[in-house]
Formats: C-alpha cells, sequence, structure tokens
C-alpha cells in the first residue's frame, strides 16, 4: 500500500508540473493526490508497519501491536494535526494576502513604487534583491515575496522582464528567510523546538545567506536580458491616486512587521497576530475609505455603493484562492508520506549510505555519522518536497544540542534549497500564483542560478563555522 501512496503522489507531482500541457489547474492534482493518499492509509491502516508521530518527530514502536481502533483514532489525531498546522500557514497567508491587498485598494505600492527613479534594468535587479533579503528576514519570505511582486507589477509592464526579476526575488527571499527566526517556516519550526536562537542563527548563516543571494544577483547583472534600461510608458499615474496610498503604506507594512514582535510578546502562533494587523488595518481602511474618491454610478443602489467604498470586501474578493487550496493539497499530501515514517526512513537511508565530506575536519555531529552531504541532499528534497515535513523528519533523526552546528545548516540547506524548483517553497508557489509563471521556464531560466547560490552558500557555510566553533 506504501507503493501506491508514493506512486499517487508522484503521479500528482507530474500533473502539477505538467500543468500548461495538460491545461489542468494545479489545485486539482494537488487536492487529489491530497484526499486519495489519506483515503488509501484508511483503507489499508493495518498494513502499516509504521506510524510518525510528527508532534514528538519519532517513529511510533508499538503501531503494530495496536487494535484497529486505536489506530483509527491515531490516524484521526494525526491528520488533525497536520490541517491545523497547514491552516495556521494559509490562515497567515490569507491575512498577509489581504493586507498586502489593501494597501493596493489605496494605491498604497505607487509610494514605493515612486521611490524607484532609475530605469537601469541592473540597479532595479539589485534593488529588489535586497529588499527581498531584507524584508524576508523582518516579515518572512512568503509575505516578502507578495509584497515585492506587487511592487514589480507597479513598476514593469513587460511581463517576460518582470518573470525574470520574480525569479531572483525568490532566490533573495529564501535566502534572506534563513538566517531570521521568522524568516521562514522551517527555521520557526527550529526556534520553536529550541534547536537554534537567534544570536546563533544569525551568526551561523547571515553570510551563507547573503553569499546564497548576492552570487546569483551577480551572475544575472551580466546577462542580456538585464542589459539597459525599461521600456517606459506614459508616467500620468506617478502620482499616487489616493491621499491615503502612503499612510496605509507604511500602516500595513508597519502591521505586517508587528506579528513578529506580537509572537514574540505572546508566543502565540503567527496567525494570531496576523489577524490582529487585518484588523487594524481593515479599521483604518474602512474609516479612509469614507473619504476616497471614487467615480461610482449615481444611480446604484445604497448596497452597491456600499460595496464599492469596502477595501476589505473589494480586497477578500481578489485573493488568489486556489493557490491557498493549491498550498493546502499539497502540503497535506506530502503529511501523509510523513505519517507513514516514508519521509523518515528516506532521511535515514541518506545517512547510512552518504559518504563522508571534509574527513580532515571532524565535527560533533559526525561522530554520529551525519554527512554534510545528507544535509544538502536535504536541501535538495526540500526543492522537490515540502521542506516542513523534511525538517520535522530531521527533528525525529537528530538529538544534538540546542545550536549545534547540524541545526543551522538543516536551517540554511531546508530554507534556500526549495528556491531551485518553482514549487519548491512558499515563495515560490506564490510567485507562481502571481504571475502564472511556468514550471518549466523557471526550470530553465531560474533554477541554475539558485542552485549556484544554494552551493555556494553551503561552502561558505563549511568554512564560517570552522571560524565559529
Amino acid at each position: 500500500m506504501e507503493t501506491v501512496i508514493i506512486l499517487v503522489f508522484v503521479f500528482g507531482y507530474l500533473a502539477i508540473t505538467l500543468e500548461h500541457n495538460l491545461k489542468i489547474d494545479k489545485l486539482i492534482p494537488a487536492l487529489v493526490m491530497m484526499a486519495i493518499s489519506w483515503a488509501l492509509i484508511s483503507l489499508g491502516l493495518d498494513s502499516f508497519p509504521h506510524w510518525f508521530d510528527s508532534a514528538n518527530h519519532n517513529l511510533l514502536e508499538n503501531f503494530g501491536s495496536m487494535v484497529h481502533e486505536e489506530k483509527l483514532h491515531l490516524m484521526e489525531e494525526t491528520l488533525l494535526h497536520h490541517l491545523g498546522k497547514t491552516a495556521e500557514i494559509l490562515v497567515f497567508l490569507l491575512g498577509a494576502m489581504t493586507i498586502v491587498e489593501i494597501i493596493d485598494y489605496f494605491d498604497g505600492f505607487s509610494t514605493i513604487k515612486n521611490f524607484v527613479k532609475t530605469k537601469k534594468k541592473i540597479k532595479i535587479l539589485w534593488i529588489f534583491s535586497i529588499l527581498g533579503f531584507v524584508l524576508s528576514a523582518i516579515i518572512d519570505n512568503l509575505t516578502a515575496t507578495i509584497v515585492l511582486i506587487s511592487i514589480l507589477q507597479k513598476i514593469v509592464k513587460d511581463r517576460n522582464m518582470r518573470l525574470w526579476y520574480a525569479g531572483l526575488i525568490i532566490i533573495a527571499a529564501n535566502a534572506g528567510g534563513a538566517w531570521s527566526p521568522i524568516g521562514d517556516v522551517t527555521t520557526t519550526m527550529l526556534w520553536i523546538a529550541k534547536k537554534v536562537t537567534t544570536s546563533h542563527l544569525f551568526v551561523y548563516l547571515f553570510l551563507p545567506a547573503v553569499v546564497c543571494m548576492a552570487l546569483p544577483t551577480v551572475i544575472a547583472s551580466f546577462m542580456p536580458i538585464f542589459k539597459g534600461n525599461l521600456d517606459t510608458e506614459e508616467e500620468v499615474d506617478d502620482l499616487p491616486k489616493n491621499k491615503f496610498s502612503s499612510t496605509m503604506l507604511y500602516l500595513g507594512l508597519g502591521a505586517i512587521v508587528f506579528v513578529p514582535i506580537f509572537k514574540s510578546i505572546t508566543h502565540l502562533p503567527p496567525y494570531v497576530g496576523m489577524m490582529l494587523s487585518l484588523g487594524v488595518v481593515a479599521i483604518f481602511a474602512e474609516m479612509y475609505s469614507s473619504s476616497k474618491f471614487t467615480i461610482s454610478d449615481p444611480n446604484a443602489s445604497e448596497e452597491d455603493s456600499h460595496g464599492s467604498h469596502s477595501p476589505v470586501h473589494a480586497s477578500l474578493s481578489k485573493i488568489e484562492l486556489p493557490s491557498i487550496l493549491f498550498f493546502l493539497g499539497i502540503l497535506m499530501a506530502v503529511a501523509a508520506l510523513e505519517s507513514l515514517g516514508i519521509l523518515f526512513e528516506f532521511a535515514t537511508t541518506l545517512q547510512d549510505h552518504m559518504p563522508m565530506l571534509g574527513t580532515e575536519i571532524h565535527y560533533a555531529y559526525e561522530e554520529k555519522g551525519v554527512s554534510d552531504l545528507v544535509i544538502l541532499m536535504l536541501g535538495v528534497a526540500s526543492a522537490v518536497i515540502d521542506n516542513v515535513p523534511l525538517v520535522a523528519a530531521s527533528l525525529g533523526m537528530f538529538s544534538e544540542p540546542i545550536d549545534n552546528e547540524l541545526w543551522h545548516f538543516v536551517a540554511y540547506s531546508a530554507g534556500t534549497g526549495g528556491s531551485m524548483l518553482i514549487i519548491g517553497s512558499a515563495a515560490g508557489v506564490v510567485a507562481m500564483g502571481m504571475e502564472k509563471i511556468d514550471f518549466f521556464w523557471y526550470l530553465k531560466k531560474i533554477s541554475w542560478l539558485a542552485l549556484i547560490g544554494f552551493l555556494a552558500g553551503a561552502a561558505t557555510f563549511m568554512f564560517t563555522r570552522t571560524i565559529i566553533s
């Protein structure tokens, strides 16, 4: 039965990558393979030898001796656990996307757009790469990607050019998220699990993350596509269309920045702070909307008139729900593989068969038999399979103390490795939805740049840890 479930995932994954060829929206195979995977688990529950306890990150030793009712109860608890963790991400995403849409409702991004005075493609590339790197560390790589691509859509009219910028933004955002405890969901997992601390995460990973972002940007700077100036159109909309645009921009971004502060104070999940921030932004948006000048039909009904003046309603109607459902499907499908211990066994197999790297230097975690190559392979795997369950599996595999080098290398590899495929990270999935980026276009144009950055950053980490240790 495990083989059948793996095949369902493989075929579902292929259908996602061949979305444009099959002319089927990627959310459909994601949802179907999620439902079928869990249905097969339920039907063959008594035939599985292992079960992965996601809460404690280890395999249950007595799963085979349980009676059917106990196994069924455990499956229901596990499913609810994964749904809850997935819902945290989705609710957080909905809140961030709504705030961004509210800012856009007031034409807030025109404020940042007007800060970018240059028309040189290379300068714009570096501006967005640096912004992606910094913002992702503050407001997480997912939200940073949403914000920057929204700004990009206001500045760059040529879609082909925008795709290139979006690809480099994904690399920069994932690199920036790796060295911050709130920058990426995987680093947040390690932080919450008390495997890393904020100070050591910065010391170990800041320089590797900079290299991971900067090297692909440097290489891209020499490409013909980034030579010359952007084609400009009429400048009639350079000025903000709304008098509250700057206010709502700073309020919205400030509200998003407040989320990690709220989390550190209350120790509540990030989505709680995001909902509070959304509520505050929505209050001001509703207040300002009554003063917002809109061209409306004087003969429209009162209900229609109210709808046209409601920024929250308008913003929610623009949310990319297909991307949300796709995210739900893919995360829950991977959770099925994790629950059966398949990911755990995969990581253990890598650990047992991969050779040691850097044998001239021995680290504490290498004494247990963990190779640098295993962690690098985890980064490569995170581009194909979601990095969240892979990090969860690593939490169950290793027992090293807090701030051990292993955990920081896991944080780097899982955080930046996803850039190598468009669906390998939350930032990539969102960018894919916002700009309709083709999987194979990204594979041909951007993946090799992401690979170079990933390997260069890993080499930098291996060098810097010898100095720090």
